[in-house]
C-alpha cells in the first residue's frame, strides 16, 4: 500500500453507468474500500431509465471522493470518454458498473506503473463471478496477439496523457471499444504488466454488454481495419480477417498471388508499415484528398511526418503486362527521378517510398510517396499580375528549367501545377514534381524552349523566362523568346 497521500498521484476511477441499479452499489462499495490514499470516483450515467443516477448521487453526497454526472444516452464509449474528460487524476482506471475490485488493486497497479515510464497499462488478475466461476485467464501481452484478440481487460490502469494522445475511446467503434483503444495506445510501443494477485471480480450475466457485443463482430473487425491498417500490416502481414486466428495464413496466401514491391528510403524506414498498408489506407479513405482525376493525390500524416501519396490509375491491359513484367512502374520512376534530381541540386520534394503490386503477372496498382513540399505556391499563382516578386520567381524557374536541360532531363509534363516555389532567406526556391515522364536526351535550344509550351503567361512573362533561360544556357535571348512564343501560341 502507498500510505502517503501527499506523495501519491491522484487516480481517477471512471465508471460509466447504464441501467445498473441492481449492481452499482456493490461496485461503488468495493471501489471505496480501496486502501489507496488518493483517488476519486467519476460516475457518468448514460441516460439510464432506472435509479442508477440517483444511486450515484447518493454516494456522492455521502463520500466526497465520488462525483456523479448524467448525460443523454450516447453509449458506453461516449460515457467513458466523458468520465475521463471530467477526471482530475494523473492515472485513469476504467471500471464497469457491475464488477468488483479488491482493496489492494489500485495501490498495486500504481506501484507498478510508477516503476517504469515504458509501462503503459497495468492489468488485474481477475476471477469470474455470477453466471460463471473460475479465473479469467489472459495470455501474456504481445502486439502480435493484440492484433488478433483483445487480451487486455477494460479495467487496466493507464496515464490520462495517453488517453489524450490517442484521442480517447473511438466513438466509431460499435463494440469492444476498449480493444481499439489498447491498439491505438500500444501499437507503437509500451509495456503491459499483469498483477500477480487477484484484483478484480468480473461479473458474467445474461444480457451483459460483453455478451451482446459478440453479434457485432464483423462490424468491429471492419472498423479496426479502417482505423489501424498499418498496425495489422506490421503484425499480421495484412488485414485482420473475420476468422481472426487465420489472418496471418490468409494474408500470406493472398501475397503469393498478389506479389508486391515496396521500397522505402533509408531515412524513412520507420514508415514502412504505413507504406505497405497503402491499399487499405486508400480503401478506407484515409488522409485528405488533394486531387482526384485520372490519378489521385492524398496528404497523410504518419508519425508526425506529412507525406503526399500519388495513386496511379490501373493502366490498360497491354501496359499491365508491360509494367508487370518488363518496365519500371510510374511510381518507381517517380521515386528514382526525384532522387536523381536532388543529387544534381535540382529541387523536388524528398522521395519517401514507392509501392507496386501485381495480380499474377498483371500489374494492378502503384503508389509514389514523397514528403509534403514546403513550397506554398505553384506557377498558377504567377498569373496574378501583382504577385509579389514575380520577375525574381520567373527567373528562378527559368534557371531551374535550364539546369534540367543541361543535365539532359526533359520533363514531358512541364505544366503550371508541376512547378512549385517559395521565398527563402537565400532567394527563391523552386521544386519540380510529377516526374515519371522525364525523358533523357540532349536538349537543344529549340526543344528546350518548346518545353515552356504548357506554361501560360503574358509576353512580358515569357520575355523574362527567355532572357534568364538564354543566360543560363548561353543562347540568344531573342531567339529563345521567338521559340517560346511560337510553341506557346501553337499550344494555345
Amino acid at each position: 500500500m502507498i500510505a502517503d497521500m501527499d506523495k501519491s498521484p491522484l487516480v481517477s476511477v471512471v465508471v460509466p453507468v447504464y441501467n445498473m441499479e441492481a449492481f452499482l452499489p456493490e461496485t461503488l462499495d468495493s471501489i471505496l474500500a480501496s486502501d489507496y490514499p488518493n483517488f476519486e470516483v467519476v460516475v457518468v450515467d448514460d441516460g439510464s431509465k432506472d435509479a442508477s443516477y440517483r444511486i450515484a448521487c447518493d454516494y456522492a453526497k455521502k463520500d466526497q471522493r465520488v462525483r456523479a454526472y448524467t448525460q443523454p444516452n450516447g453509449g458506453a464509449c461516449a460515457a467513458r470518454n466523458q468520465a475521463v474528460r471530467l477526471a482530475k487524476g494523473e492515472f485513469i482506471l476504467p471500471f464497469d458498473a457491475d464488477d468488483k475490485m479488491s482493496e489492494t488493486f489500485v495501490s498495486d497497479a500504481v506501484h507498478v506503473i510508477l516503476s517504469d515510464m515504458k509501462i503503459k497499462a497495468v492489468c488485474p488478475r481477475a476471477e469470474y463471478f455470477g453466471n460463471r466461476k473460475g479465473e479469467w485467464k489472459l495470455p501474456p501481452f504481445s502486439r502480435k496477439l493484440l492484433a488478433r484478440k483483445n487480451m487486455i481487460p477494460i479495467c487496466a490502469l493507464y496515464r490520462k496523457s495517453d488517453w489524450e494522445r490517442v484521442g480517447g475511446y473511438d466513438k466509431h467503434i460499435v463494440a469492444r471499444e476498449d480493444w481499439a483503444f489498447w491498439i491505438a495506445m500500444l501499437k507503437d510501443g509500451g509495456k503491459v504488466v499483469a498483477l500477480s494477485r487477484v484484483s478484480v471480480y468480473y461479473r458474467v450475466r445474461t444480457g451483459s454488454k460483453r455478451v451482446s457485443d459478440r453479434s457485432l463482430k464483423r462490424k468491429l473487425i471492419d472498423a479496426l481495419n479502417a482505423r489501424h491498417p498499418e498496425f495489422f500490416e506490421r503484425e499480421l502481414g495484412g488485414p485482420l480477417h473475420y476468422c481472426r486466428s487465420w489472418s496471418v495464413l490468409l494474408n500470406r496466401i493472398y501475397r503469393l498471388f498478389h506479389p508486391r514491391k515496396v521500397y522505402v528510403a533509408s531515412d524513412f524506414r520507420t514508415l514502412t508499415s504505413y507504406v505497405k498498408a497503402l491499399p487499405a489506407l486508400f480503401k478506407y479513405d484515409s488522409g485528405t484528398v488533394i486531387y482526384k482525376g485520372r490519378n489521385e493525390l492524398r496528404e497523410m500524416d504518419w508519425y508526425g511526418t506529412k507525406v503526399v501519396i500519388k495513386s496511379f490509375r490501373v493502366p490498360n491491359l497491354i501496359n499491365r503486362i508491360a509494367y508487370g513484367v518488363f518496365r519500371s512502374s510510374k511510381a518507381q520512376r517517380s521515386f528514382e527521378y526525384a532522387e536523381m534530381l536532388r543529387r544534381e541540386g535540382i529541387g523536388s520534394p524528398a522521395p519517401v517510398a514507392y509501392y507496386t503490386e501485381r495480380n499474377g503477372l498483371l500489374f494492378t496498382r502503384s503508389y509514389y510517396i514523397s514528403l509534403k513540399s514546403e513550397c506554398p505556391y505553384s506557377y498558377v499563382n504567377l498569373m496574378r499580375g501583382d504577385f509579389p516578386g514575380q520577375e525574381e520567381i520567373l527567373r528562378a524557374i527559368a534557371r531551374t528549367t535550364a539546369a534540367l536541360h543541361e543535365k539532359g532531363y526533359l520533363h514531358k509534363d512541364y505544366s503550371r501545377g508541376n512547378i512549385l516555389f517559395r521565398h527563402t532567406d537565400k532567394g527563391v526556391e523552386v521544386e519540380i514534381i510529377d516526374l515519371n515522364r522525364i525523358r533523357f536526351r540532349t536538349v537543344n535550344m529549340e526543344e528546350g524552349c518548346r518545353n515552356f509550351e504548357r506554361l501560360p503567361g503574358t509576353p512580358e512573362m515569357f520575355a523574362i523566362l527567355a532572357d534568364e533561360y538564354a543566360k543560363a544556357r548561353g543562347f540568344d535571348a531573342n531567339e529563345c523568346l521567338k521559340l517560346i512564343l511560337k510553341y506557346n501560341n501553337a499550344h494555345i
